[in-house]
């Protein structure tokens, strides 16, 4: 959306939206936009077409905790459990969570860079490193009508240019 060559990325922030899916799942989406007159209304529209409705700040959020979340793969199973979680709690890491074809490993955002680099330092290979907003509980949902609406919200906010990050806790592992 930006001009090629105009250079001014200073006019950009950082916004967030929360509301819910259906059947009230708790929905986080970091935006980063030039222009909150457009975003707001589009995921606002987003919130009202898929589920129920956009929120005050803080609606959700509370119910979430701000953690570094980085998954360690183990597709291979290459990987021996009881040194993984060692070795991430020697790095100072706050949690360990053993899951199929890899390890999650969760810590205090604050220690979040000395951990992921003590473990890249033992050779570690990351799916994914960042600081992430983990739900304190997890919603199920039963309808396909409702788990069809996620999928639809949660696809439009994937696409949408101005969304960086959409957490929710909606329990979708089945």
């Amino acid at each position: 959306r930006q001009a090629l060559g105009s250079g001014n990325t200073d006019n950009y922030e950082s916004v967030t939206y929360e509301g819910y899916g259906p059947c009230g799942v708790a929905v986080i989406v970091e935006a980063l936009t030039d222009n909150r007159q457009r975003t707001a209304p589009e995921i606002r529209h987003y919130f009202d077409k898929y589920g129920k409705g956009m929120g005050a700040q803080g609606c959700v959020s509370w119910s979430f905790d701000r953690k570094g979340v980085i998954v360690i793969d183990n597709e291979e199973e290459e990987l021996e459990e009881d040194a993984v979680m060692m070795d991430a709690l020697d790095a100072g890491a706050a949690d360990f969570q053993p899951e199929e074809g890899c390890f999650t490993v969760y810590t205090d955002p604050a220690d979040f860079n000395d951990v992921a680099k003590a473990l890249e330092d033992k050779g570690y290979k990351f799916e994914s490193a960042q600081i992430e907003m983990v739900p304190q509980n997890y919603q199920k949902l039963e309808n396909p009508e409702d788990i069809s609406n996620m999928e639809k919200m949660l696809d439009i906010f994937e696409d949408d240019d101005d969304v960086q990050n959409v957490w929710h806790n909606w329990d979708n592992e089945d």
